[in-house]
């Protein structure tokens, strides 16, 4: 991500296709939040989205299980497919626990990301830091050229500024911008589209668009597939104009369908069925 505008979020928003996206994912969210169950049983809502993310980030990462698997499943050690579904557990449960630090120093937060998702699976060394120039990187889904150590050092200096700063940018756009960029970086030596699925949705809790974090925007991700998951991603890496929006309504379109699964929730709740 590069740009020298002021405020470089903000003039995401202004992309063609991309204010239709703001307002449509605004008025989806709204929708659910006036559910009648969300009065009542929001925790419950809560704890189901969490489980359906969980699941759609550990099948973009290559574990894709049936849902009831994940809600059966206790051991989550063994077989690389279930540490990475254990791992996307594990950072959903810790992503509301950092709003706070995230505000103040989202370096910090990346970095305890990092060591949740793995969770003794990376050496000790490697855990909790981006990675130093000649480490490899273990990242499934995304093929994109890799970031030399040193232009990620810089480019997540320059993430941190932006989300320290603040600004006028819609919740959709920041969430989208650090989703991208961190997928783009692959700052960790592993576990990267897991940690970057995750800071969009700390971005999306603290932004207000999603407090009690309802509207998993990974289950979108997963909905939509990985081929057009990897190919709005490559929109972002473009660096064009088309490419972004293409990225940030994608984004949209994410969180939209999230909005769907929550609903269906609620509406099971409403019926006692869940």
């Amino acid at each position: 991500m590069s740009t020298t505008a002021s405020d470089p979020l903000a003039a995401l928003g202004s992309l063609p296709g991309v204010p239709e996206a703001v307002d449509s994912v605004r008025k989806a969210v709204d929708r659910v939040y006036g559910h009648r169950v969300m009065r009542r049983r929001s925790n419950e809502v809560t704890a189901e989205a969490a489980l359906r993310g969980s699941r759609g980030s550990a099948a973009l990462a290559g574990a894709d299980w049936n849902l009831e698997e994940v809600r059966r499943r206790t051991d989550f050690s063994g077989e690389d497919e279930a540490r990475t579904v254990g791992a996307a557990l594990r950072l959903t449960a810790e992503a509301g626990q950092l709003l706070s630090i995230w505000r103040q120093s989202p370096l910090r937060v990346l970095a305890r990301l990092h060591l949740v998702a793995a969770g003794g699976a990376t050496p000790d060394d490697a855990v909790g830091r981006p990675r130093l120039a000649g480490e490899a990187v273990d990242e499934p889904l995304i093929e994109a050229p890799i970031p030399r150590a040193e232009e990620v050092a810089g480019r997540l200096e320059g993430l941190s500024r932006l989300i320290i700063a603040g600004g006028s940018a819609p919740a959709l756009v920041t969430a989208a911008v650090v989703h991208g960029e961190l997928l783009a970086l692959r700052p960790f030596a592993s576990h990267n589209g897991l940690v970057a699925r995750t800071a969009e949705r700390i971005v999306l809790i603290g932004s207000g668009l999603d407090p009690k974090s309802i509207c998993p925007a990974e289950v979108g991700h997963a909905e939509q597939g990985r081929a057009a998951y990897v190919a709005a991603f490559e929109g972002y890496t473009a660096g064009t104009p088309e490419g972004m929006a293409a990225w940030i309504t994608h984004c949209g379109r994410s969180i939209e369908l999230g909005v769907r699964e929550s609903t269906a929730v609620c509406e099971a709740l409403q019926r006692g069925a869940a």
